[in-house]
């Protein structure tokens, strides 16, 4: 299934397709969701799925799932911050991206998933509004703490690790049994080969 969504036109229109996806549900949650100076109705949400899911409004200052990696760098600005590490990181997943041939479909298709949620999140956000728009909250419930609230590019960012990360450990086990059936094809010609001087004499 990945396959089919192995070249750079299908990349770029995934890329494309959750970028614009990701804006569109945040413009609706901020304009659904906000008060009238701007800040969150934190008293106001959507129970789509009872208490398991909910759509709401929460600005993030910070990282993903409420990380606030900038502050190791206490003196830059935490904008600054988040811009300079989406633009390196942007440009190595692009690097690595040419690098990836297409027998490696999964790992193309992270890296796409991966650039669309850093430019949702990290450069258009926060150039913009200098925070993140999260309106996804998922929980169980009667269970604190919930999940930490989310958006779209969040998900692409996850869903796109997930592809980088686990498939190798299944590719692995795949060259295995390869040298068993060469080894065993090997003794099979070796021992025809053997025996066909023999049978050639009687």
């Amino acid at each position: 299934m990945i396959r089919k969504f192995s070249s750079f036109r299908a990349h770029a229109a995934i890329f494309m397709l959750m970028l614009v996806a990701d804006q569109l549900t945040k413009w609706w949650a901020r304009a659904r969701f906000s008060l009238p100076n701007g800040e969150p109705d934190y008293s106001a949400h959507i129970a789509v799925l009872g208490d398991w899911f909910h759509l709401r409004l929460v600005y993030n200052h910070g990282a993903a799932f409420g990380l606030r990696p900038h502050e190791i760098l206490p003196f830059l600005h935490p904008m600054s911050f988040y811009v300079a590490f989406s633009l390196i990181a942007i440009v190595l997943l692009s690097l690595y991206y040419r690098r990836l041939g297409r027998g490696e479909p999964a790992a193309r298709l992270g890296i796409a998933l991966i650039l669309s949620g850093a430019v949702g999140n990290n450069l258009i956000d926060r150039l913009m509004m200098h925070k993140v728009t999260d309106l996804f909250d998922v929980g169980i419930p009667g269970v604190d703490p919930r999940w930490p609230v989310f958006n779209i590019a969040d998900s692409a960012v996850s869903i796109g690790l997930a592809l980088l990360i686990i498939p190798p450990f299944f590719a692995r086990s795949t060259p295995d049994a390869r040298p068993e059936n060469t080894a065993t094809q090997k003794t099979s010609a070796s021992r025809s080969d053997v025996a066909a001087p023999g049978s050639d004499q009687t």
